[in-house]
């Protein structure tokens, strides 16, 4: 049976990505998401690129629906993104626990009642399922470390990882989860990790920008992290296995280096809040490149040199809403 995808969350950032590697692919593909302007789409396709995908607008927790889209138009991947971030799951949690845990059950759900057509699932969790420093020696995060979530975003996250695993136990139904750390590039421009990225904007609108942390995180770029879920969701692995996603480890001092080194005018102009981010920065990989094949990893200097590429494009074509992102 030929692949046809299925991406949720396609109006986000890792979403828009994906979308972007399967059309250039030739890959059919559908997208599920609420009623929205596709404006990270339109951030990195171009118009003929962005006519090829089908969008259909729905709500993650319809069930109905969500299986109607997937039986009508013969899915046979899903790459599950749809989610809110930590900041809206803090100031709605209910809205939260509904999107991120009830969502996730729909689209395992839907795979159980159609197994002889879906191929693949492929979803996304979150280093948001650790804890703090102090429990991980030497401060590496391996995917069979204890989980001790910090914020009601990683309870609902590990919560998914326990549902993903029950189905797999009860029905068979296969998938692959994924833990992200800090995703950036172009459309990554919310969430609490999302400022390093916005640094780059104002680097390509000439602004000054303030970091909100400082610190060694584990960097992924968007690209990359995408291609990383489309292996994953090909790679047909028996169980319900749930890996961290490797990447480039930097400070965040280093990365203001970067940026200054691909924006020179802005030396000085970007600077950093010293207090790292609760989470371990380093970050073993390799058992998901194990499972599903080698990864793709574009060095941070040539990822942070495309992102300012891209959004000085966007802000010369007027594609992007620079006031409303850096605000």
């Amino acid at each position: 049976m030929a692949e046809r995808y299925l991406v949720t969350g396609a109006l986000g950032c890792i979403g828009a990505w994906t979308v972007k590697r399967l059309i250039d692919e030739g890959a059919p593909v559908w997208t599920y998401d609420l009623p929205g302007e596709p404006h990270r789409l339109r951030l990195i396709m171009s118009d003929e690129a962005l006519a090829k995908v089908n969008f259909i607008q729905g709500d993650i927790t319809d069930a109905e629906a969500f299986d109607h889209a997937v039986a009508e138009n013969g899915i046979t991947h899903i790459i599950h993104l749809a989610a809110l971030q930590v900041p809206f799951v803090r100031a709605n949690p209910t809205l939260g626990a509904k999107v991120n845990v009830v969502g996730t059950t729909v689209v395992l759900e839907t795979v159980r009642q159609h197994k002889s057509q879906i191929q693949g699932l492929a979803y996304a969790s979150s280093v948001g399922v650790y804890g703090g420093m102090d429990l991980y020696p030497g401060g590496v995060l391996r995917h069979d470390s204890p989980l001790f979530p910090l914020n009601l975003y990683g309870v609902f996250k590990q919560a998914n990882e326990g549902t993903a695993r029950i189905y797999w136990l009860e029905s068979g139904v296969r998938s692959i989860g994924i833990r992200p750390y800090v995703i950036y590039g172009p459309g990554r421009d919310q969430g609490m990790s999302s400022t390093p990225t916005k640094a780059m904007l104002a680097a390509a609108a000439g602004r000054s920008y303030h970091i909100s942390y400082g610190g060694s995180i584990v960097f992924q770029y968007a690209d990359d992290t995408a291609r990383a879920f489309i292996q994953a969701a090909r790679a047909a692995v028996d169980g319900a296995t749930v890996y961290n996603l490797g990447g480039f480890e930097s400070s965040i001092e280093a990365t203001v280096q970067v940026i200054n080194a691909v924006a020179p005018e802005m030396a000085g102009r970007i600077t950093y809040n010293p207090v790292p981010l609760a989470t371990p920065p380093h970050v073993d990989g390799a058992p998901l490149e194990s499972a599903i094949g080698p990864l793709h990893w574009t060095p941070l200097e040539d990822g942070a040199r495309q992102t300012i590429d891209i959004f000085r494009n966007a802000i010369s074509a007027g594609k992007i809403d620079v006031n409303r992102i850096l605000s």
